[in-house]
């Protein structure tokens, strides 16, 4: 993060970091560089270090510097999706023959990404409880390089202690990587409380309005940031320029818009844990949630997404799921909408049979910034 923002608040560095004015006609929204190469000025003379647009593209680097400050790091790096941005970290730091720890409650996509493609590379890993631990401590072995963590996790909303395991990866000479996407910088800094690098997938609160995909790490060390960035520029599924401009057009109301996501969230969760057809609501501001202490002392606000149990097992969960009509039955989260979406027959169906599997009566909610009695009257009727 430059200097010039560092001493900001987080609303203002939503706006304004890497927002400079356009120097040629002063225009206060930065352009969109659609191009793909650059006049050079003599063989060698980059302006800017502008050469192609895989390496760098003036669009995406105001996105990168963003991303950078808003999560307090050194290096930001945009990508064309949360899984794009995954890989690029796994082949940056990994190689065949290392181990990493991962949580039991994920995105299905990123246990897909290890189980069907990395392990096949010859990478391992194992699964741990990341709320744990002693899990944590007795997952790592000899081969251990990374330990990767969802804090709230998806879809159980489960709770890390990011500092704590932090600590245990600095004990055990490895790396932390936390998947910050369902708090957003805006709830939660993991690279203040220990982490290595952060993982964000774009196309959720970042964006913010399901209209982009798109994926980021942002990293504390300067010289780790420059290796990421080697093997971005050498993979080449970076963020397209168009793509960047529209998610820097949505964190700019990113803390407004998630400050509602968890008001409104808030009110649901008082009508779910009071309806007596759902048998648990996993939301980790409730008190009785198991991190919630945790979650208190790390994040700003407890967030949008909730998930729940319901009575009468998978057929119930999918029912609730068809008659919702305000809460989009669609997959991904963190838009201006409200989704509803069963994740044992959707976004989690990668997961079914391993250590991952989540449960067939859970109901998985992303809960948008509508009017929230709009919002109860819907989840009510849903419910039946």
């Amino acid at each position: 993060m430059s200097d010039q923002h560092s001493h900001q608040s987080f609303e203002t560095r939503a706006i304004h970091a890497g927002n400079t004015a356009d120097p040629l006609t002063g225009a206060v929204v930065p352009p969109i560089y659609q191009v793909s190469t650059y006049k050079q000025d003599g063989v060698g003379g980059l302006r800017g270090g502008y050469e192609y647009s895989r390496s760098a593209n003036p669009t995406r680097t105001a996105l990168e510097e963003n991303l950078a400050a808003l999560e307090g790091g050194r290096r930001g790096l945009a990508f064309a999706s949360g899984l794009a941005a995954e890989d690029c970290l796994l082949r940056t730091l990994l190689v065949p023959g290392d181990h990493v720890v991962i949580p039991n409650d994920a995105y299905g996509g990123t246990f897909r990404l290890f189980a069907k493609v990395v392990q096949r590379w010859g990478v391992d890993f194992s699964v741990a409880d990341t709320s744990d631990l002693e899990s944590v401590r007795g997952a790592i072995n000899e081969r251990t390089k990374l330990i990767w963590v969802e804090t709230p996790s998806n879809p159980l909303l489960g709770i890390t202690d990011i500092e704590a395991v932090a600590g245990i990866a600095r004990q055990a000479g490895v790396k932390l990587v936390v998947d910050n996407t369902f708090a957003s910088p805006y709830l939660q800094q993991p690279l203040a409380l220990g982490a290595d690098v952060v993982v964000h997938s774009l196309t959720k609160y970042m964006g913010g309005h399901s209209d982009v995909v798109g994926g980021a790490l942002v990293t504390a060390d300067a010289e780790l940031g420059e290796e990421l960035a080697y093997h971005q520029n050498a993979m080449g599924a970076v963020a397209g320029p168009f793509d960047s401009w529209i998610v820097l057009r949505g964190i700019k109301t990113l803390a407004v818009r998630m400050d509602r996501h968890s008001e409104n969230a808030t009110k649901i969760v008082e009508m779910l844990t009071q309806h007596p057809k759902v048998t648990q609501v996993l939301y980790p501001g409730l008190p009785e949630h198991p991190g919630h202490e945790i979650a208190a002392k790390q994040m700003r606000n407890f967030g949008g997404m909730i998930s729940f149990r319901v009575e009468g097992g998978e057929e119930a969960a999918v029912e609730v799921c068809n008659r919702a009509k305000l809460f989009t039955l669609g997959e991904s989260l963190g838009g201006v909408e409200s989704l509803i979406e069963h994740p044992g027959r959707m976004t989690h169906a990668s997961v079914a049979g391993s250590a991952l599997e989540v449960p067939a009566d859970l109901v998985r909610l992303s809960v948008g910034i509508e009017n929230v009695d709009d919002l109860l009257a819907d989840l009510r009727e849903a419910l039946g």
